[in-house]
This record gives C-alpha cells, sequence and structure tokens, in this order.
C-alpha cells in the first residue's frame, strides 16, 4: 500500500501523545458555581428536580461558599429566595434582604473567592415576572430603577461582580451610572446578554419558586431561533458598559456562543442551565450515561464554542472528583 503522508492516529495513541496537542482544556478556572440561599436557620436541602444542589439558609451558604473555595473554583453566583414577594420584588434591594446577608455571611467565611450576584426581580415579585407589572405586561421603563437599587444594595454588602439577568432594554447602562456615581465604578457588570426563552429553565423555577404566575417571559427574553439579534443584544449591552457577556442556555445554544465569542473581544460567558445539569442526572442515575464522560464532554463543548466562563451546577462535583484537567 503506497504510504500515507497524514496519519492522525499516530498523535492519538496513548493519552500522554493526546494531551500534548489538546487545543481545548477545562480547568476548575473557567467555572462558576451558582447557588441557592433561602430564608430560615440550619437549611440544606435538596432540590428534588436538581440532584446535588440544595437551597441553604445564610450561615450553611457561607459554609458551602468556604467549599468552594478551598476546590480551587474561582466564584459563585447567588440567587436567592426570600420569606416575603411583593409586586415590585421589593426584597431584591433590602438592606437585610436574603442575598445582602448572604453576601455579607461568605465574604466574611472567604478569602479570596468572587461573589457574583444575579440580578433580576422574578424571585421577589408576587407575580414571578422580572419587572413592574403594568395591564399585565412587564414596564421595561419602570423596572430600571429598581435593578439599579437591587444592584447597588449587593454591592454595598459585598458583592464582587453584578449580574443582571433580567432583560430589561437599557438595564447595563442604568446599573453602569448608579454603580460609578455612588463610588462603586471598580465593580464589573456581567450581562446576561442573549438570555433565551427556553424550555430548559424548568428545574430552575421549581428552585427559586420563581415560575411565573400568568403568561411567560417570551416578550423580553429572546426568541430562540434568533441569532443576530443576540449579536445586537450583545453590542448594545458592551456599549453601555458590560464587562462581561452571556449567552444563556449553553448546550443549545453553541452555534450563539461561537458567534458572539467572533464577533467581540469582551470575557464571554455561558450558562449551562438548570434543565441542562438535570438531564445529565438523571440519565445518569438509570445508567443510561457515563456522567463523568458527558459532563466533561459537555464543559468542554462550551469552552471549545468560545466561553471564557462556564456557569454550571456540575462545578463542584466535577472538581471534587477530577473530572476535569489538572
Amino acid at each position: 500500500m503506497t504510504a500515507l503522508l497524514y496519519r492522525g492516529r499516530r498523535m492519538r495513541r496513548t493519552e500522554t501523545l493526546r494531551r500534548m496537542i489538546r487545543e481545548t482544556r477545562v480547568t476548575k478556572n473557567d467555572l462558576v458555581m451558582p447557588m441557592f440561599v433561602a430564608e430560615g436557620k440550619g437549611v440544606r436541602e435538596e432540590i428534588p428536580s436538581m440532584p446535588g444542589i440544595y437551597r441553604f439558609s445564610v450561615e450553611n451558604a457561607a459554609d458551602e461558599a468556604s467549599r468552594i473555595e478551598e476546590l480551587g473554583i474561582p466564584a459563585v453566583i447567588l440567587f436567592g429566595i426570600p420569606g416575603r414577594k411583593d409586586e415590585q420584588g421589593s426584597e431584591a434591594w433590602s438592606e437585610k434582604g436574603i442575598i445582602q446577608r448572604a453576601v455579607e455571611a461568605i465574604k466574611k467565611k472567604t478569602e479570596r473567592l468572587a461573589v457574583i450576584t444575579d440580578v433580576c426581580l422574578c424571585e421577589y415579585t408576587s407575580h414571578g415576572h422580572c419587572g413592574v407589572l403594568r395591564d399585565g405586561e412587564v414596564d421595561n421603563d419602570a423596572t430600571l430603577p429598581l435593578l439599579a437599587k437591587a444592584a447597588l444594595s449587593h454591592v454595598r454588602a459585598g458583592a464582587d461582580v453584578v449580574a443582571p439577568s433580567d432583560m430589561m432594554d437599557g438595564r447595563v447602562m442604568v446599573i453602569r451610572q448608579a454603580l460609578d456615581d455612588t463610588g462603586f465604578g471598580d465593580v464589573p457588570i456581567m450581562a446576561y446578554s442573549a438570555k433565551y426563552a427556553s424550555a430548559f429553565y424548568g428545574p430552575f423555577r421549581d428552585a427559586a419558586f420563581s415560575a411565573p404566575q400568568s403568561g411567560d417571559r417570551r416578550s423580553y427574553q429572546m426568541d430562540p431561533p434568533n441569532a443576530l439579534e443576540a449579536l445586537r443584544e450583545v453590542n448594545v449591552d458592551i456599549g453601555e458598559g458590560a464587562d462581561i457577556v452571556m449567552v444563556k442556555p449553553a448546550l443549545a445554544y453553541l452555534d450563539v456562543i461561537s458567534r458572539v465569542r467572533a464577533s467581540c473581544i469582551m470575557p464571554v460567558a455561558a450558562y449551562n442551565v438548570s434543565g441542562e445539569y438535570s438531564l445529565v442526572k438523571a440519565a445518569a442515575a438509570r445508567g443510561w450515561v457515563d456522567e463523568r464522560g458527558v459532563v466533561k464532554e459537555i464543559l468542554t463543548a462550551v469552552r471549545r464554542a468560545g466561553a471564557d466562563v462556564i456557569i454550571t451546577y456540575h462545578a463542584a462535583e466535577a472538581v471534587e472528583k477530577g473530572w476535569l484537567e489538572d
């Protein structure tokens, strides 16, 4: 047989050779661990639709954050479950709110861990929407100052990064202005720039008790078929002062992550969301997939698509069990 000029298998023959030319690597430094914080004392309640993920009371959230820091994961992102909800979601900016107290407790318990806070009203409003309702519709401009108040309260409590996830037009600009005007100009904004109206959010809404009481969020979250629109949203957020832009969800939107990465020079985050996590857990529990292999492949795919930061519920387990690169 004529000698082949290229034999790709030569460099696939051993793990050492494969590791030498590996193009994409995922390490713990790329990950952010989401955490749910709830009212009460001594709370460590596993979420039925998200095996291995818990709602923590403030003191237990601080302990868990300390454990995550010890694993070497650089950041957590916090979601609050308040004890009281109202039409405006006023607990979102209360000085004694669940997230504000959690941030303070975590910062006292950790040294290097970055604390990111989700900025939205859906977990705090009685109707479950991400903004103020007027005649059954979310009023974009009436919502903006409330989001700014929430973000500012998080930063005053010690948050290192704020992450508006509401998808209101102009919210990055309003939050940036509020932070700059109060002496917090150094605090970065990680914008949920391309957040799609996805069916993959179901377990999160169970975890945070944040499902809308009526209607849906399609009038403000993005339509899943659209990709060019994501680039417009990203460009607007960067122009308004975003320091990191995000695509959410991750797996069904790898093409969007790739397009965003190619179109901008800002750091790109991707959110490997609750439904994506729970599908893997359900299949692994039935022995249908190798969980380690699937998780590693998923995170590699998100990284390969262009994400610099991956928010994932797999983070702590993947690091603890040694599923990632050293």
